[in-house]
C-alpha cells in the first residue's frame, strides 16, 4: 500500500489499484509558477481606473501611510452645483469597475451594470457615479502588494486599516473631485459598512443613503466565518508571513480556500440544494475519488478569484470587516445612528444567512428617517447583485422622493 493508491489482487493473480486517501490533495488548487498575486500593478493596463494621489494618509492606529493612492472610475458629469455626485461602494472583493464590460484592464464585467448607466436606477445621463477601489485594495489603491517608499512591496509591513481609514481615503477623493455632499451614498455587503460610516462621520455630506444586505457591526457568527477565511490564507505555506511577492509562487490554495469558505456563506443552502443536490460532476463517482457539482462550483468561484485578487489584501480588508462597530466611540450603536441626517433606504434579503433580517431591523428603528424594504430572492446574501430588477425598483421608487 502506497500513500497514493491501496492495492488488491484480482482474480487473475494481477493487482488491481483504487483511489484512497490520499488522492484527496487532488482537490487542492494546483500551484503554478508565475504571479504569486492577482493584484493590479503598475504597467498594467489601467483600463477605465483614474488615479488620485491623496498623499499622507493619518489612520485610526495613530499610523500614517505615505504617498497614498486611490484608484477611481467615474460616468457621467458632475452638475454645475456639484448636486449630482452619487458615490457606490464595493463590497469585499468588489472594485472599482462597477458598469461596463470586461477588458484587457478589468477582468471581469462591472458588478453592477444592470442598476448603473443611461437610463438606470442610477442613471448616468442625471448623475454623476463615483467608484473608487477601497484603501488597502489591489485593484490600483495602495494596498499590501504596492510599493512602499523603500522600494519594495509592503507586504507584512502594511498596516491594519479600519472603516473609517477608508472613508477617510474616499472623502478626501470627493474633495479633490470638487464634490462637497453627496445626492446619494450607495453601498451593500462591507460597501454597507462604508456607507453607514460616512453617513454617521460626514453627515452633512450625505443627502440620501442607501444599505443594503449590511449592519451597523460585526456579529460574533460573522466574526467566526472571517476568522476561517484568515486561517485559511495564513496556514498556506507558501504566505510566507504576507511577504510573498518576491516569490514565483504565492498563497494561492490559502486564497482559493478562503474564497470558498466565504461564497458559501454568501449563498442561501435552499439555494444550493436546489441546483446541485447529491449530483456527481461528471462521471466521477465521489466514493472513490470523484466530485460532487457543488465541490466544483465552489472550485470554480475560488479560481475565478485568484485571477484578479490578492491574498493580503483579503486580510486587510477582512479584518476592517471583522473591527467595524458604527457605535464604538460614539455612546454606542444606537445613539451613533440617530446622529444620521440623511433619508435612508434600508434593504436585507430575506435568505440572507450572513447578515441576517434583525440587523436591518436595527438600522430601520434607529435611523431617525429610515425606510424598510426587503429583497425576496433564492440565493441568499448575493441576492443584492442577482436581484437587480427589485433593486433597481427600490431605488427608483427611493431617489423619486428625494
Amino acid at each position: 500500500m502506497t500513500a497514493q493508491h491501496q492495492h488488491e489482487p484480482g482474480t487473475d493473480g494481477t493487482w488491481t489499484e483504487w483511489p484512497g486517501v490520499g488522492t484527496a490533495s487532488a482537490k487542492l488548487v494546483d500551484r503554478q509558477a508565475g504571479s504569486p498575486t492577482g493584484a493590479w500593478r503598475p504597467g498594467d493596463d489601467p483600463g477605465h481606473r483614474r488615479f488620485l494621489e491623496i498623499g499622507d494618509l493619518p489612520l485610526e492606529s495613530g499610523e500614517t501611510l505615505p504617498g497614498t493612492v486611490l484608484a477611481f472610475e467615474t460616468w457621467g458629469d458632475l452638475s454645475p452645483d456639484a448636486d449630482n455626485a452619487v458615490l457606490i461602494l464595493h463590497a469585499l472583493t468588489g472594485d472599482s469597475h462597477v458598469t461596463g464590460e470586461a477588458s484587457p484592464g478589468h477582468p471581469t464585467a462591472g458588478w453592477w451594470s444592470e442598476l448603473v448607466g443611461p437610463g438606470r436606477a442610477i442613471d448616468t445621463d442625471r448623475h454623476f457615479v463615483v467608484a473608487a477601489n477601497l484603501l488597502g485594495g489591489c485593484q490600483g489603491s495602495t494596498g499590501p502588494s504596492s510599493i512602499a517608499p523603500d522600494g519594495r512591496p509592503w507586504g507584512s509591513r502594511f498596516p491594519w486599516l479600519t472603516t473609517g481609514d477608508q472613508v477617510a481615503a474616499e472623502a478626501r477623493l470627493a474633495d479633490a473631485l470638487g464634490i462637497e455632499a453627496f445626492h446619494l451614498v450607495l453601498g451593500a455587503s462591507l460597501g454597507g459598512h462604508r456607507a453607514l460610516e460616512w453617513a454617521v462621520s460626514r453627515p452633512e455630506r450625505v443627502r440620501n443613503l442607501a444599505v443594503l444586505a449590511s449592519g451597523a457591526s460585526t456579529t460574533a457568527d460573522q466574526l467566526a466565518w472571517c476568522h476561517l477565511q484568515e486561517l485559511a490564507i495564513v496556514a498556506d505555506p507558501y504566505f510566507f508571513d504576507g511577504d510573498y511577492y518576491s516569490h514565483s509562487i504565492g498563497p494561492v490554495r490559502g486564497l482559493g480556500l478562503a474564497r470558498a469558505i466565504a461564497h458559501t456563506t454568501y449563498r442561501s443552502a435552499a439555494e444550493l440544494d436546489a441546483r446541485f443536490g447529491r449530483a456527481h460532476q461528471g462521471d466521477g463517482d465521489p466514493a472513490v475519488g470523484g466530485r460532487y457539482q457543488i465541490e466544483s462550483y465552489l472550485d470554480y468561484h475560488a479560481g475565478k478569484l485568484l485571477a484578479r485578487f490578492d491574498a493580503n489584501t483579503y486580510l486587510i480588508v477582512t479584518h476592517s470587516m471583522m473591527v467595524f462597530d458604527v457605535g464604538q466611540k460614539r455612546g454606542g450603536t444606537e445613539a451613533a445612528l440617530g446622529t444620521i441626517t440623511a433619508r435612508a433606504l434600508i434593504a436585507n434579503v430575506d435568505s440572507d444567512r450572513l447578515f441576517l433580517p434583525a440587523q436591518a431591523d436595527q438600522l430601520e428603528r434607529s435611523i431617525p428617517d429610515a425606510r424598510r424594504e426587503v429583497i425576496t430572492s433564492l440565493h441568499g446574501h448575493d441576492g443584492f447583485l442577482i436581484e437587480t430588477e427589485q433593486v433597481d425598483a427600490m431605488l427608483r421608487d427611493f431617489l423619486a422622493g428625494a
